[in-house]
């Protein structure tokens, strides 16, 4: 009987952006997106963590190996994430409304083929805003 291990990797980038809907008015965009609809934009200091699944490979006994979780989560997410407006810069959220819930579907997105071809299976993806706000997706398949 095979077992399944879940392995999670965390790597950190800092972006900043706006929640903001332009077909509502300045009032109804500062009551419903509060302090996060400033005119000048905010910023966040993320953690990302990537959860993959499988069973440990006999030879290395890996799910998967963290140097290439690492550098795929790096080359795919955090340099193209970090330091930017998420608004502005990074192309996958133009058009999207620059929220965490949608910011970690992008980033499944993003990772779930480069991890596959790695030979992994992505599992879950948690994206920490704040100490007290975070998000976490299955990229649809909910364990609740």
């Amino acid at each position: 009987m095979s077992k399944t291990v879940y392995i999670i990797r965390k790597e950190h980038f800092n972006a900043a952006h706006k929640l903001w809907r332009n077909d509502w008015s300045v009032e109804k965009n500062e009551e419903v997106f509060g302090k996060c609809a400033n005119k000048n934009w905010h910023g966040h200091n993320f953690n990302l963590f990537v959860t993959v699944k499988g069973v440990p490979n006999p030879d290395t006994g890996f799910v998967i190996n963290l140097k290439d979780l690492s550098r795929i989560i790096k080359k795919e997410v955090v340099d193209v994430f970090d330091h930017k407006n998420l608004n502005l810069d990074v192309a996958c959220m133009k058009d999207i409304l620059a929220s965490t819930e949608n910011m970690v579907i992008q980033i499944w997105e993003i990772l779930e083929e480069p991890i596959q071809l790695a030979g992994g299976v992505l599992a879950k993806i948690r994206l920490e805003e704040t100490e007290n706000n975070f998000v976490e997706y299955f990229g649809g398949n909910e364990p609740y």
